[in-house]
Parts: C-alpha cells; sequence; structure tokens
C-alpha cells in the first residue's frame, strides 16, 4: 500500500482515550480535495522530526479505521513513522491553500446537506462558509478530567501498552483540560441559525496564553480569545473546517462541530496588504 500525502488542517484539542491516552484528532486534505481524518495521534509524544504544524504535508501509511465507520477515518499504520514533507505557506495571497482547499475541496454553504449526509454515513468532514457570524460565546464545564480515563491510562502507561513507547513515561504530563466550551453562532445561506463548538487545539492554547497575560483571569482571558475568533475572524472570509462527532454520528440530530477556522483574508484586505 502506497503511503499517503496529507495536508494537515485540522489539529484538535488533546483528549484522553482509556486504550490510547491523550491523543489528537487530526484531518487534512489529499491534493485531490479528499478528506482524510486520522485517529489516534499521541501527538505530543511524537518525535521532534514526526510533530507536524497546520498546513504541513505529511506522509504516512494508513488503514481504513476498524471502530469507526465514519467514511474519511483513517488509522496510522505507525504514529512514529509520519514524515513531515512539506509545509504550504500563504504565498501570492493564499493562491495554494484557496486552489486546494475552497476549489479541490468541495465548499458548503448550508447545513441541511451535511446533516443528511452524516445520516447516510456519506460524509464526516467538510469546509463550510457561513452567511453571517452571529457571536462566539462560552460556557463552562467540568475542570477536570474523568478520573476514570486518567487512571486507565496511567496504568495502560505503567504496563507499557500504550503504543509500545518507554522514554515518555517518566516525565509526560497531560495537557490540562479546558474548563469552557467555546462556540460560534451563525447563519448558513440558507437564514438558518445555528450555535457549534470549537475544538480547535489554536483556541484552547489561546486561551491558556490569554490567561497568562491576565494573571488568571478567566473572564478577561475569555474577552480576549472572543475579540480574536470574533472581531477579527469575521472581519475575513472565514470558512469552518467542519467534523462530526463519532459518538453522535449517524443519528443526532446535529453531530457536527467546528475542528478548525480558516480564517483567509477576503480579497479588498489583500489589495491593502
Amino acid at each position: 500500500m502506497p503511503r499517503e500525502r496529507v495536508l494537515i488542517t485540522v489539529k484538535t484539542y488533546p483528549t484522553l482515550s482509556k486504550k490510547y491516552g491523550e491523543t489528537v484528532c487530526t484531518a487534512g486534505v489529499r491534493a485531490d480535495g479528499f478528506w482524510v481524518r486520522i485517529y489516534p495521534v499521541p501527538f505530543r509524544r511524537l518525535g521532534e522530526e514526526g510533530q507536524y504544524r497546520k498546513f504541513d504535508w505529511i506522509e504516512l501509511d494508513l488503514m481504513k479505521a476498524r471502530s469507526d465507520p465514519r467514511p474519511e477515518s483513517r488509522r496510522p499504520v505507525d504514529p512514529k513513522a509520519i514524515s513531515v514533507v512539506g509545509h504550504m505557506g500563504t504565498d501570492d495571497g493564499w493562491s495554494e491553500r484557496r486552489r486546494l482547499l475552497l476549489k479541490t475541496a468541495k465548499v458548503y454553504d448550508r447545513l441541511q446537506p451535511l446533516l443528511n449526509g452524516a445520516k447516510e454515513n456519506t460524509i464526516s468532514l467538510a469546509v463550510f462558509k457561513p452567511a453571517r457570524i452571529l457571536d462566539f460565546v462560552w460556557e463552562e464545564c467540568e475542570r477536570d478530567w474523568d478520573a476514570a480515563k486518567v487512571a486507565a491510562m496511567r496504568n495502560n502507561a505503567a504496563q507499557g501498552e500504550l503504543f509500545a513507547e518507554d522514554a515518555w513515561r517518566q516525565t509526560f504530563a497531560v495537557m490540562p483540560k479546558l474548563p469552557y466550551n467555546v462556540s460560534y453562532r451563525f447563519l448558513d445561506a440558507d437564514g438558518r441559525k445555528s450555535e457549534l463548538q470549537v475544538l480547535d487545539w489554536e483556541a484552547g492554547q489561546l486561551f491558556w496564553n490569554c490567561m497568562k497575560a491576565t494573571k488568571n483571569n478567566e473572564a478577561a482571558a475569555l474577552e480576549k480569545v472572543r475579540q480574536k475568533y470574533l472581531d477579527e475572524f469575521a472581519k475575513k472570509d472565514l470558512h469552518f473546517f467542519l467534523g462530526t462527532m463519532q459518538q453522535f454520528h449517524g443519528f443526532a440530530p446535529n453531530p457536527w462541530v467546528i475542528i478548525g477556522v480558516f480564517p483567509i483574508p477576503n480579497e479588498r484586505q489583500m489589495d491593502l496588504l
């Protein structure tokens, strides 16, 4: 089986799995515009050569996910064999990114086809263009990881069952859990109002950076995140990278979440640069 070449566009905030430990859901597109979900990836335990940035081209061996029926889901044969082979920059007015993500890959502007596709199991990843951003909101959630998952992860680590790794066990610290869920409220091209949670790693990391900048003032940190995602991003040609939650895929009224944002400069902004 030839190695796959995927442009990484999505890295979600780390989550805990009893079986795999701390993992990151990674997704991207091939050169033909086909979406690929890559899971599980123990991203922070990969070596320096294996860690990748958003909009890096990576090569890896993939197999169909055994426990995930979603059509784009793949499992890395060996997470430690991921190779970074290039990067897609923003030269020439973001032309390469525009071509692949907004022309080669299909862009949706209505939610109903995505809701239908998830129910029929024909799609679980997509580029989406909101017609209008209404708000960026948050709500408090559990502040600590599920104790059972943490205990199971530590137990598996002690028994050497997590990807047969050894060196990381002595010093690895679990990523802190985000104490808030953040979401966009928006309208689609049909005028349908929706609120979707944002799971992008960058949103979570921005919160922690703002916490440091505000000396752990959560309200001030959240306002800074809102300023970035609403005031700044909404002025651009904002697109979402959407994905379905596996536990809700196929039957929930709306299983979609925002797993990445794509705040591309609009043409007028590019003329001013």
